[in-house]
């Protein structure tokens, strides 16, 4: 699967868990690490495991690939490493205060949900 189509299963899974604030960033230009970050938000702690959770097993489905996850909700930042994607979900407060998407300017915005 190309890494713009694992991306965007990912978004997928992410919405039909209610995620919210969706942003899939394009930073192949900015970055030799991956191609694509997934960045979005959850209200809860149970949340953001569960938005976790649901972008693993859809990625699992499409690859088959060790995915890494660190992190724990109560510390308000998971990210999954499927490769060339990596998924950051944030607590609101965390997010704000990591500004991802300022930090990555550079890269190109594909696809912003709210």
């Amino acid at each position: 699967m190309e890494a713009l189509d694992l991306a965007r299963s990912v978004v997928e899974a992410l919405e039909d868990r209610k995620a919210e604030n969706i942003v899939l960033l394009d930073i192949r230009d900015v970055a030799i690490f991956a191609d694509y970050f997934v960045i979005c938000s959850g209200t809860s702690n149970r949340m953001l495991r569960a938005l976790t959770d649901a972008a693993r097993d859809k990625a699992k489905e499409a690859q088959d690939k060790r995915i890494l996850v660190e992190g724990e909700p109560q510390d308000g930042w998971l990210l999954a490493d499927f490769g060339d994607v990596v998924l950051h979900v944030f607590s609101e407060d965390q997010r704000e205060f990591y500004k991802l998407e300022e930090l990555w300017s550079e890269g190109k915005v594909l696809l912003h949900v709210q």
